[in-house]
């Protein structure tokens, strides 16, 4: 079978991707060594550790990574919706905006699509634009992150179900069948 071409930026992606895997996998074994590597590790035990210490990661605020007080809000899709100067994408924003009950703001909103505890989907309306912009770029280089969970203050609504556009998680893709594996 032929394999395709890929782009210096594709090839590179696609490593990273395979990194992240085998540190995944080096994890979910209980094989990943955290901090300096003990004397009686082994070559491969060093150069997977080693590699989950350099992999590269986009961080940004509500990444969870700094938050450890509050608990990652776990997402099947998220997306943002802002006004636009084009009228009929504006009508579409307003109502958006009308649909899901809130005010049309200047900044937009982030729309987060979750679950309650009866598994019933809901979108949390919020004003976590960065960590949405932030959590959006992961995705599309394939990061599976979650978000921690946003603040009170920070969501103006719950709606039931998922209205508007949807930008899946990488798990949720997964979980649905869309991966293309």
């Amino acid at each position: 079978m032929l394999e395709v071409e890929l782009s210096d930026q594709d090839y590179l992606r696609q490593i990273g991707l395979l990194a992240r895997d085998v540190v995944d996998a080096a994890q979910d074994e209980g094989s990943l060594l955290h901090g300096s590597d003990p004397d009686d590790a082994t070559t491969l035990q060093r150069a997977v550790n080693q590699l989950a210490r350099h992999l590269r990661r986009e961080h940004f605020a509500g990444d969870g990574c700094v938050e450890d007080d509050r608990p990652l809000q776990h997402l099947g899709g998220a997306a943002v919706i802002s006004p636009s100067d084009h009228p009929a994408a504006q009508a579409s924003y307003l109502a958006g905006c009308s649909r899901l009950g809130v005010e049309a703001r200047v900044e937009g909103w982030a729309l987060w699509y979750t679950w309650d505890d009866k598994a019933r989907a809901h979108t949390m309306v919020t004003t976590a634009l960065d960590t949405t912009h932030g959590l959006l770029k992961s995705w599309s280089l394939g990061h599976d992150l979650q978000p921690a969970q946003p603040l009170r203050a920070q969501i103006a609504a719950v709606v039931r179900g998922w209205p508007g556009p949807v930008i899946l998680s990488p798990s949720h893709a997964t979980t649905i069948g869309l991966t293309g594996r």
